[in-house]
């Protein structure tokens, strides 16, 4: 009898895809995709974060790369059951190019590659000193001026960035920041992270004092060090700014904190940036080979210009700025926004004693916390899936796994069930007069967030205020002017103020690169972050993958790295290989460097 088992067939696919890619036949191994297919590469065949759709895209690919990328010795995962369902075979599977090793994960349908993911996890001759190759420490036996580990600690700290200089430096110490600093040190990378506030941690401090993590503890852990087993499934944000600066230091990075980036300009001759510091009161010349944005995917803060801003007597902050709700008892508040910011300021707010008012300009998308939990995360991030063996690098992989082109269609589903299950409260809201959406094809949150960043609030509360009217609620028209003492909307609403807070987002990151470096550069990268899906506030073309996040961009040595934990972690890693290569003169030829779409 034919041994059908997922297992087998698994095999026998990657064989066939080995063997035609070790022979360099480029017709057999395109003949072994669906007409509609999806190849997801990170790093190991394109040098890029890079996504091909269709035979002919792969073909293009494989023309180009094959022949410098040289993979070889695919096989199976015995560690990870392939498994079969729904018309789809699944599976694990390691193989190697010429610099590097890697991972993937496969999907077969009637016998063809459907989906296939393929990722670098390190480069040959360059493991991180871990496992069997961890460094051993402590220096046993004798020798006269021995230096301690705390001495030479000390002695590279004051060293680098003066006597020596780092290969990188990375404009932002927040978490993205933290995290890519992480693995470069573990690749032996010289980083130097140049951070304005006073503390690791410090961006989180400095919010409104309710915030907090709206996704839970398994989906947020930073590389290497996971959370301890008693964290908080939702973490205050004070806590996790001491975790970040923890983690600052038992990792060892060079954090410059108080320090200000006043400008860069990159040497298209030497091949290297010039970056002017201020640090303890004295400026600072650095001179890294690769320059990482790492200010935070949101970018500079949107602040709207509205009539009468200059004549308004009451305080006007960002929700970037709002200190907390403590001075404000009493005190009449317009909060212009609706989404997660807006939600979260309202309702401290109003438990401060304020008596607020949200001015909801356009629809938003709502998810409670704990249907998004356990419909939209369980499987892959929850206590659940650890019981069942899900580990962070798996589940991180299985999402990644899933192309930007059809995520939506799995999304879908798993919001119409959250739709389903929280009807009632739903109704509760419209009738509140809130205005609501589901995203422009009904996949809710996660697709809002890849293709825009915004648009929608994970409720912890403040949606039972809006219903029972707590939190006032103005919908439908957007603010007109400020008076002296009031908000004007454009339906001649009045909304005396003693404050208005804008909780109206973030621009896109190249906005800091037209700061830092020159409004040039950051017209030549383009805007960062979306898919170009040709929904809201996410214009086409579609590219395919997150707009020049932690990928080459059109400025050389120039590179975006930012998002939620979750991101900062599984792409941190690529973007540290993907710098690594370069600082060891590895050639990393980029396949389909990302083109110039939209300025901002």
């Amino acid at each position: 009898m034919l041994d059908d088992s997922p297992s087998t067939k698994v095999d026998s696919a990657l064989a066939k895809l080995g063997q035609a890619l070790e022979k360099g036949d480029i017709d057999a191994a395109v003949n072994l995709f669906q007409a509609d297919c999806y190849w997801r590469d990170l790093v190991t065949f394109t040098w890029n974060l890079k996504t091909l759709e269709g035979q002919q895209q792969i073909r293009d690919m494989l023309s180009k790369q094959l022949s410098e990328i040289r993979p070889r010795h695919f096989h199976q995962d015995t560690a990870e059951l392939a498994s079969d369902g729904d018309g789809i075979t699944q599976g694990w599977f390691n193989f190697e190019t010429d610099t590097g090793r890697g991972y993937g994960h496969i999907r077969l349908k009637n016998g063809l590659v459907w989906t296939l993911l393929t990722t670098l996890t390190e480069l040959k001759g360059h493991e991180e000193p871990k496992g069997i190759r961890r460094p051993l420490g402590a220096e046993h036996g004798h020798g006269k001026a021995r230096r301690t580990w705390k001495e030479k600690r000390e002695q590279e700290a004051s060293e680098l960035g003066y006597s020596t200089q780092p290969y990188v430096v990375i404009v932002g110490g927040g978490q993205g920041g933290i995290a890519l600093a992480a693995r470069l040190r573990q690749l032996g990378v010289p980083t130097i992270i140049i951070e304005k506030n006073e503390r690791p941690g410090d961006s989180w401090r400095k919010r409104y004092k309710s915030l907090c993590l709206h996704d839970p503890v398994w989906y947020d852990h930073l590389p290497y060090i996971p959370f301890p087993e008693n964290w908080p499934v939702f973490a205050p944000k004070d806590k996790i700014g001491d975790w970040l600066e923890m983690y600052t230091k038992v990792m060892e990075l060079n954090y410059w904190s108080s320090t200000t980036c006043k400008s860069a300009s990159y040497d298209e001759t030497k091949n290297e940036w010039t970056v002017v510091v201020e640090r303890d009161g004295e400026e600072v010349v650095l001179r890294p080979k690769q320059l990482v944005l790492a200010t935070g995917m949101s970018g500079k803060p949107n602040v709207p210009k509205i009539a009468g801003q200059d004549i308004f007597k009451g305080e006007q902050q960002h929700s970037s700025q709002h200190p907390g709700p403590d001075a404000y008892k009493g005190k009449k508040v317009v909060v212009i926004g609706s989404n997660n910011s807006a939600h979260d300021i309202c309702a401290a707010l109003w438990e401060a004693g304020a008596d607020v008012t949200m001015v909801q300009r356009s629809s938003t998308h709502i998810v409670r916390s704990d249907t998004l939990m356990d419909i939209g995360l369980g499987d892959l991030y929850s206590e659940k899936a650890v019981a069942a063996g899900m580990t962070t690098r798996k589940a991180d992989l299985i999402f990644a796994s899933l192309p930007y082109k059809i995520m939506h269609e799995f999304q879908i589903p798993l919001y119409e069930k959250m739709r389903e299950r929280d009807a009632k409260f739903y109704e509760d809201l419209e009738k509140a007069g809130f205005m609501l959406d589901w995203g422009a094809d009904g996949s809710g949150l996660f697709m809002k967030y890849l293709r825009r960043g915004s648009g929608y609030y994970i409720d912890v509360g403040a949606c039972d205020l809006v219903i029972d009217g707590s939190i006032k609620l103005k919908s439908g028209s957007d603010v007109d002017r400020l008076t002296e003492d009031a908000v004007l909307l454009k339906d001649g609403t009045k909304l005396p103020a003693d404050l208005v807070i804008y909780a109206t987002g973030y621009g896109s990151m190249n906005g800091w690169a037209a700061d830092l470096i020159s409004r040039e550069v950051a017209d030549k990268v383009g805007k960062c972050w979306g898919l170009g899906s040709d929904t809201p506030k996410d214009p086409g073309p579609w590219e395919g993958e997150q707009r020049n996040m932690w990928k080459p961009t059109q400025q050389q040595a120039l590179w975006f790295h930012g998002g939620n934990l979750h991101q900062s972690r599984h792409y941190s890693q690529y973007l540290a290989l993907q710098l690594k290569a370069r600082q060891e003169g590895i050639p990393t030829p980029v396949y389909g460097l990302q083109e110039r779409h939209h300025l901002s």
